[in-house]
């Protein structure tokens, strides 16, 4: 057994000791289990909401991209940075009206809003579709970090059984709250080899940064700058925008709002976190300057640059300790993703069909259906062969479809009905698996398009379709009032 592997499974264990001492002295009620008993500080609510950025995709997406697809990477630094400017203004006012209506999960936040139980289920539906690829891609990651980093000591197959075995017995016991302590480690961890890998690898093959950039631009002319067709700069300015609008539309990243203990935690994390994303610029450095020293990487193959070159340079136990960070990226969203999913399912979609359900019945419910989604990622990560990015976004463009039913909802005179945000959500949600399913994209569908029209992320066609079908939807006279009106009555 060699020291990398010895290292990622102290991390591994480190983890789950974490995981399972959090919920000493809790009572694990559905309310504990899911928003943390909403007694988070800034810290904590800060280290979950920095997994939605420190993520498998930090690792293996951020620098794949930067090795396989160049100028259009830097749109992942561009997107975190505008959702966290409208959290300054939005995510309080969640909050509040979580806190006042005892809300627990995303489809709470629709189905109160809109006194609509059916919405409700319709948007935990689309949250745990989105969801799956989400996991899926945290599972891909892991397998693929364990096995390089464990320099095949360990399979990929293998390294996934045994990560999702280990987040699901601490999800199911401790929820939330080992999440939250699992995130403290992961969150120094990457801090500390993201710094280092992204300074210590220019310097180390090129001699600094600068020379690292002409060395890429001498043997790929304009490999860093936006091509004229494709990822232009209208899919990058459309992919930037899907991407912050969605941000917080993630069903496990809007219920961490709720388990804050005050509104002013998401204004001072809001002035924080985007310096903090910054740290992803030295991911991107180390994926640029592996393009010239691991050539040959191609298609998905592309997410093993940054492995391929720390195996390549370092001496096994500094590849022990970048893979042990790259497992915990994995464990961490992994964790809230399944106890969301859990938790969308049981308490939006099973509760309204079985109201006699009690609070108890419904967290043990929640609790059991862990390892079984669990399960379904594992059946299609085993199946699937998409690159990790590619997985995110898709994933994002089904999320973002709630993201205008959501804005109106926050307005003091809101319009829009019940059955408009309905309709909405399903039109922007066929769009998107439509062209996903069938392979399609604006420009296929629309070859006499202009190229900049053709090269629009699919997601924010299918966003204005979404908000199309609400606004007229909602004009539509129904034989019921409005939520506002109603309200008004009573």
């Amino acid at each position: 057994m060699n020291a990398a592997l010895v290292i990622i499974f102290a991390f591994l264990l480190l983890s789950l000791y974490l995981g399972l001492q959090a919920r000493k002295g809790k009572d694990m009620n559905l309310e504990q289990w899911t928003v943390g008993g909403r007694g988070f500080g800034t810290m904590f609510v800060f280290l979950l909401m920095a997994g939605e950025i420190y993520t498998t995709f930090t690792f293996l997406g951020g620098s794949g991209w930067a090795y396989g697809k160049g100028g259009p990477t830097f749109y992942i630094i561009a997107y975190g940075c505008l959702a966290y400017v409208l959290s300054y203004w939005m995510m309080p006012n969640v909050w509040k009206y979580a806190k006042e209506h005892r809300l627990m999960s995303q489809s709470d936040f629709f189905a109160r809003k809109y006194d609509s139980p059916m919405l409700g289920v319709l948007v935990a539906l689309v949250g745990v579709v989105a969801l799956i690829p989400y996991l899926v891609l945290q599972l891909k990651g892991l397998g693929i970090i364990v096995s390089q980093a464990s320099y095949g000591t360990i399979s990929p197959t293998a390294a996934i059984w045994i990560g999702v075995l280990a987040v699901t017995i601490y999800v199911m016991i401790s929820g939330i709250h080992g999440s939250a302590w699992t995130a403290v480690v992961k969150d120094i961890m990457i801090l500390v080899v993201a710094v280092f890998l992204g300074i210590y690898l220019p310097f180390h093959y090129y001699g600094g940064i600068q020379p690292m950039f002409e060395a890429v631009e001498q043997a790929k002319p304009g490999f860093l700058a936006l091509p004229d067709k494709g990822m232009s700069v209208s899919w990058f300015i459309s992919t930037v925008l899907l991407t912050a609008l969605g941000f917080y539309m993630w069903p496990h990243t809007f219920g961490s709002i709720y388990s804050a203990k005050s509104a002013n935690v998401f204004r001072k994390n809001a002035i924080v976190l985007p310096i903090y994303q910054l740290i992803l610029l030295f991911v991107f450095f180390v994926g640029f300057t592996a393009i010239l020293q691991v050539p040959g990487l191609e298609g998905s193959d592309a997410d093993l640059a940054l492995l391929k070159l720390s195996v390549k340079t370092f001496d096994p136990w500094v590849v022990g300790l970048i893979g042990a960070a790259g497992l915990l990226t994995a464990m961490v969203p992994g964790s809230m993703i399944l106890m969301t999913a859990s938790t969308l399912l049981v308490k939006n979609v099973y509760q309204v069909f079985a109201p006699s359900a009690t609070d108890e019945q419904v967290a043990k419910l929640a609790k059991y259906l862990v390892p079984v989604i669990a399960l379904v990622s594992l059946y299609v990560t085993f199946r699937g062969g998409d690159t990790i990015v590619a997985l995110l976004l898709m994933g994002y463009s089904l999320v973002t479809q709630l993201f205008p039913s959501f804005l109106f909802s926050l307005w003091k005179q809101n319009f829009v009905t019940k059955q408009g945000a309905f309709a909405g959500i399903l039109a922007g949600v066929a769009t998107v698996a439509y062209i996903t399913l069938s392979g399609s994209s604006v420009g296929t569908l629309f070859p006499s398009l202009p190229q900049a029209v053709q090269d629009l992320n699919v997601g924010i066609v299918a966003l204005i379709i979404n908000m199309v079908v609400t606004v007229v939807v909602s004009w539509i006279p129904f034989h019921t009032v409005s939520t506002n009106e109603r309200k008004q009555v009573m």
